[in-house]
């Protein structure tokens, strides 16, 4: 570890003894001491593995950058793009977290603002994109929101890199590929052409592809090649995020499944955090921690993989996870989310899915619903589930509610798709409709998230 990383754990280690001291506030509280001795040791753990993850770094952290913060937050973030006769607001008030060597999926339909929201991260904008003063987007408890076009560059492909969707597109056509990929290691970190050649070389190997196919152009690999050729381009620079924009798309599912396993190897072995961005969600099923669910711009439901996938609460993320085949139920036809998502110039008042919703309510039309975080860590922003509700739907919807898929409550717990409500796991008869086949695997060797496995 260098002197420049060697805050990153020195601080950390006096910072945990230090706040047991909270706990005589209430001595006289039964399980308290226990409670507060479980979060130090959960904190301890957390800023361990941040030390040692960020140990692994071969380069220094920024300047700026705090060692005590979390290594990516996102608060109100607000995306709009500048349109004739108006703007079009495509990222809405997102909020997210991403810890050292995490892996956060980013799901949604197209034009529900995924790619737009991870590439708001580094500025990566078309000119008529900006985003809004109030958004706060903290690496290392630095603002990039705040910095400059010029202010920018230092964190680009340093701190955060992107493996574009379309290798075939996002590489030049008329150059060598391992010049393309030795470029960003000149450029950021100033080495020498002979040493970045080099490094180029040895991350081809990395990503499984020999050096010397690195003097081929583009057109000369195969599919899967050139998209491990942008994953070593990601990999140039040691980064400390790296954001995937659909980087299995078009790839036949056996090389899904390599390009997967390959970013999970990597994920492991170089302490790298990842943000995936996929229609597929048997690419957040196999490769997650954590997924954002996203619709017309804004967070629908975000959480643990496991959680959501086995009781999602959000009627979108529901519909979602019913449109993928059961490989442990019965066949039966996939549901359809009837409509499309909104115009983002205009977009509806209240819940933005609640015109394509069957468990709409008046007030979904009128308010926006609140974000709720729950005690499993979920946050769902749904009307079904106010503050206070403690993760379970409204058993009784107003009379004039207009659930066309089902009654909502009618006395029972179960959640607005017929799912069991959380906890209610005796009243399941099959696997939730999440039940989910990774690509690449056989039956025999799914990872199936589904409850009766």
């Amino acid at each position: 570890m260098t002197d420049a990383l060697q805050p990153a754990g020195t601080p950390d280690t006096p910072d945990t003894p230090a706040e047991p001291p909270e706990t005589p506030e209430t001595p006289d509280t039964p399980g308290t001491a226990p409670a507060d001795e479980a979060a130090a040791a959960a904190r301890t753990a957390v800023l361990d593995a941040r030390a040692v993850i960020r140990g692994r770094r071969q380069w220094p952290l920024p300047k700026q950058a705090d060692p005590n913060a979390p290594l990516l937050v996102v608060e109100h973030l607000t995306t709009r793009f500048k349109m004739p006769g108006g703007s079009l607001k495509a990222v809405d008030d997102v909020s997210f977290q991403l810890n050292d060597g995490e892996a956060l999926g980013i799901a949604g339909e197209s034009g529900c603002g995924k790619t737009t929201t991870a590439l708001s991260l580094v500025g990566l904008l078309p000119a008529n994109g900006r985003i809004g003063k109030a958004s706060s987007i903290k690496l290392f408890g630095i603002d990039l929101a705040k910095k400059s076009e010029e202010g920018l560059r230092r964190y680009r492909w340093r701190e955060i890199s992107v493996v574009f969707q379309g290798a075939m597109n996002a590489l030049n056509p008329v150059r060598r590929v391992v010049d393309q990929i030795a470029e960003p290691v000149e450029l950021r970190l100033r080495v020498d052409r002979a040493d970045a050649v080099k490094r180029a070389g040895q991350l081809l190997e990395m990503v499984g592809i020999p050096a010397k196919r690195g003097r081929a152009y583009p057109h000369e690999l195969s599919g899967g090649m050139r998209q491990r050729a942008m994953i070593a381009m990601a990999l140039a620079c040691d980064p400390a995020i790296v954001i995937g924009d659909e980087p299995t798309t078009a790839l036949d599912v056996m090389v899904q499944a390599q390009i997967l396993e390959l970013l999970e190897r990597l994920r492991r072995e170089l302490g790298l955090s990842l943000i995936l961005i996929t229609h597929d969600l048997s690419v957040i099923a196999e490769s997650c921690d954590r997924v954002l669910v996203m619709y017309a711009g804004k967070v629908a439901e975000e959480g643990a993989v496991n959680v959501i996938f086995r009781t999602p609460r959000h009627p979108y993320t529901q519909k979602l996870l019913g449109a993928f085949p059961n490989i442990h139920a019965d066949r039966r036809t996939l549901d359809v989310i009837p409509g499309s998502p909104p115009d983002l110039r205009t977009p509806p008042p209240g819940c933005r899915f609640h015109p394509r919703c069957s468990f709409a309510m008046p007030v979904c039309s009128v308010e926006v619903p609140p974000e709720v975080t729950f005690d499993d860590g979920v946050r769902v922003a749904c009307h079904l589930y106010p503050p206070g509700s403690d993760g379970v739907p409204i058993t009784k919807p107003t009379k004039d509610a207009v659930a066309g898929g089902g009654d909502v409550g009618g006395g029972s717990t179960a959640g607005p798709a017929g799912l069991p409500g959380p906890g209610d796991e005796d009243a399941r008869t099959e696997p939730v409709p999440a039940t989910i086949l990774s690509p690449g695997h056989g039956l025999a060797d799914d990872h199936s998230l589904g409850a009766n496995e």
